[in-house]
């Protein structure tokens, strides 16, 4: 038997979630004080980050070359923001030209970007485009959920105002927490709201005091946290800091420039042509000819016990999606899903049509 897990209370933790925000500080590449794990997944950080920076009436303007970007825009529209959209098809990425023209164009008070792109394989560039949102007084909003740990990203160097993850990604953490942290010139925006958040849950006073990221001597109960995951998280930030962020960035790139020549020597392609543009962490493989996908993925599991995701979002039916991130980023690992790809292609039935 286990002993107990430690009770939830604030005084109990705070040490706990001291750690916690170090290592997220760390990973973020941020001074930022106002740096804490959400409780939830990435999704729930992706809606905190919106429910807090915009009211409703605001202008809100989402980047979508994938999922992500729609599921911003969705969450922007349900608490009443003004959403306009750019849309790039699957597999590609907007210039930094075609950003400031729609920021010019829109106005926005938010700009949302997905930095690693997990349905579609892209890894966006960064750079320039937090300058280009200063200077349209615009905040800037990253999801990093399949790129943290795994890609270079620097929050405070690039201009990035809010920036969240997930635990399961790179940290290979049990799923139920997710790191956020917002610059000073988000709070500023957002602690001079002229109404409430829609989230009693996500209101970041609220949060911020949970956190000790408030700068108040005591702190008022607000949620019971996910105790185990936040040992967890603690855990995983700790192993990541052990191997150094730079040491992570360049294992993650070295073993997926491995995979992606060995996947081109067998015949498949790869879906995001700009070799700059792909995402290290997640793989996309442009479903072969001839055969059903899922017939692939199928086959993969029954037979190797090995779980490849078909496409998500715009690129179902139009890829296979490889995820190897944190400790599963090895060439040892990608010997093995290559070795079941072969086997699966020479076993699955093609379609002659």
């Amino acid at each position: 038997m286990l002993p107990p897990p430690i009770t939830h209370p604030i005084f109990c933790m705070s040490q706990i979630m001291s750690d916690i925000k170090s290592g997220i500080q760390y990973m973020f590449q941020t001074r930022n004080s106002m740096t804490f794990a959400v409780s939830g997944t990435g999704h729930t950080a992706m809606e905190c980050a919106i429910c807090n920076a915009v009211e409703p009436g605001e202008s809100v303007l989402t980047a979508v070359n994938g999922i992500w970007g729609e599921r911003a825009a969705d969450m922007a529209d349900r608490i009443g923001g003004r959403v306009n959209t750019m849309v790039a098809a699957p597999g590609v990425f907007f210039t930094n030209a075609e950003i400031e023209q729609a920021l010019s164009k829109h106005r926005p008070v938010l700009f949302f970007l997905t930095h690693g792109e997990s349905s579609t394989g892209v890894l966006h560039p960064l750079e320039g485009i937090g300058q280009l949102c200063l200077k349209y007084n615009c905040l800037f909003l990253v999801d990093s959920v399949a790129s943290i740990g795994g890609a270079p990203l620097h929050m405070d160097r690039q201009g990035i105002d809010i920036l969240y993850t997930g635990s399961q990604k790179v940290l290979n953490a049990p799923p139920g927490t997710a790191p956020i942290s917002f610059s000073e010139r988000a709070c500023q925006k957002i602690f001079s709201r002229r109404t409430k958040p829609v989230s009693f849950c996500l209101d970041l006073s609220w949060l911020a005091n949970y956190w000790g990221c408030d700068g108040k001597p005591s702190r008022v109960y607000h949620h019971t946290g996910p105790v185990t995951a936040f040992y967890s998280l603690r855990e995983s930030l700790a192993v990541l800091a052990e191997e150094g962020l730079e040491n992570s960035w360049e294992r993650h790139q070295k073993v997926a420039e491995y995979f992606h020549t060995a996947l081109e020597s067998m015949g498949l392609k790869l879906f995001v042509k700009e070799k700059n543009a792909r995402l290290p962490t997640v793989t996309t493989i442009v479903a072969p000819h001839g055969y059903d996908w899922k017939d692939i993925t199928s086959y993969l599991m029954k037979t190797h016990n090995l779980e490849i995701s078909g496409g998500l979002g715009p690129s179902v039916g139009l890829v296979l999606r490889v995820g190897l991130m944190g400790c599963n980023s090895s060439k040892a690992n990608v010997d093995m899903v290559l070795a079941a790809l072969k086997d699966a292609l020479k076993h699955c039935h093609k379609n002659k049509m």
